[in-house]
């Protein structure tokens, strides 16, 4: 056994393989990632309730 591990492996895997990138929110971001051919696939999401905290709540209680 020459001592590596399989954690070694997989680390090896990802630091020697492209990334592949899911993008929230920006979508400026994605689009920077898309021109410098990094895979990337972007996904329109806002926080709920416009990230309002008080409102976020009264909205979770709706789903109970």
């Amino acid at each position: 056994m020459d001592g590596s591990t399989m954690s070694d492996d997989i680390g090896k895997t990802l630091l020697n393989t492209p990334p592949k990138v899911v993008n929230l929110g920006l979508e400026s971001f994605a689009l920077e990632l898309s021109q410098q051919g990094v895979a990337v696939v972007h996904v329109d999401w806002t926080p709920p309730a416009g990230g309002d905290p008080a409102l976020a709540d009264l909205l979770s209680k709706l789903g109970a």
